[in-house]
């Protein structure tokens, strides 16, 4: 089914038609929700800590999750103390938690977990995106990062960042099911910056100031062992590999490894799968590279053949500078409000 709907929202296969009359109740349904939230028909809440939503429009991966890691990274860099609130997707039970260094993926979710040791900053998960916010101001924060936050509208925000795929843009530009669109494209005008990843190199977009990021990996690290094991993935040259990605947007991993010059056997899985010792068990002796993502799922039963490939987000030094520069300003104008 997903890949199915992938062919229909982004490679022009047929099938959309049929799902256009879903797509019309979903856009209805969507458009009233935020009607009674802009009334306060629904509850919003401002919490005391100013709140940075990141987020983006379509479903599937945009690079959320390195562009949370670099933004906390900065925030902290420039003398601020970041957390992060996630809802934990696929963990078990829904009742607000703090993510520790030693937390299982399945108790917190693999994004969370992932934030968490790669930035060492207080993470909270939560399905009620306030309740988490609220546990995670009682961590020393002076700035809430909401990942993935931007349709959990009863959080009120000081900054929303929408990330945009920039190779697979909006797909055929529907709203879901047809298409790929969580909300209509207009809602780019109310944001205040768009984050393209690996796009066209325009500076506005909808009105709102555009920043150009890319994809970076760091090496290939075991799954057990420290970070300073790394190998430069140009060491794995002409290497045929299997490639295996439980993410939003599986092939950006299997390009980046085949731009890096190895010969790569794809294996696709759902985002957010809960990998088994099964799903790895190739009848061959070829290394198995994945996501730092699925890595975090894989611990359980790593082996020497098992190996995973950070990606860190990157921006030119202008970009870094202005959108970091942005961000501060708002939350300083957040602070000085409250």
């Amino acid at each position: 089914m997903e890949k199915w709907l992938n062919a229909v929202w982004y490679g022009g296969a047929s099938g959309a038609t049929l799902l256009r009359p879903l797509s019309w109740l979903f856009a209805l349904a969507v458009g009233a929700r935020r009607g009674a939230y802009a009334a306060r028909l629904l509850p919003v809440t401002a919490l005391a800590t100013p709140v940075v939503v990141v987020g983006n429009l379509t479903v599937g991966g945009t690079g959320k999750t390195p562009f949370v890691v670099w933004l906390a990274g900065a925030l902290a860099a420039a003398g601020r103390r970041p957390g992060v609130v996630s809802r934990g997707y696929g963990r078990r039970g829904d009742a607000p938690r703090l993510v520790e260094d030693g937390s299982r993926a399945g108790e917190v979710g693999d994004e969370p977990l992932l934030l968490r040791r790669r930035t060492g900053r207080p993470v909270a998960v939560g399905r009620e995106r306030v309740v988490a916010g609220r546990l995670l101001a009682t961590q020393n924060v002076d700035v809430i990062i909401a990942d993935d936050g931007l349709q959990h509208l009863a959080l009120a925000r000081d900054c929303e960042l929408v990330l945009i795929d920039g190779a697979r843009g909006f797909g055929n530009g529907l709203m879901l099911p047809a298409g790929p669109l969580r909300e209509r494209a207009g809602r780019l005008r109310t944001v205040d910056a768009v984050i393209i990843l690996d796009g066209s190199r325009e500076r506005s977009l909808a009105g709102r100031p555009v920043f150009h990021m890319r994809l970076e990996a760091t090496g290939v690290l075991p799954l057990t062992g420290p970070r300073e094991a790394a190998l430069p993935l140009a060491g794995l040259a002409g290497q045929r590999v299997h490639a295996v990605a439980g993410i939003g947007n599986p092939e950006r991993f299997f390009r980046l490894l085949r731009a890096a010059g190895l010969e790569v056997i794809p294996h696709a899985f759902p985002d957010h799968h809960a990998f088994t010792a099964a799903d790895l068990a190739f009848e061959d002796d070829l290394p198995v590279l994945m996501t730092e993502k699925d890595a975090v799922k894989c611990t359980a039963f790593a082996s020497s053949r098992l190996g995973y490939v950070p990606v860190s987000a990157a921006f030119g030094d202008d970009d870094a500078r202005a959108l970091l520069a942005l961000v501060a300003a708002k939350i300083d104008s957040a602070r000085s409000g409250r």
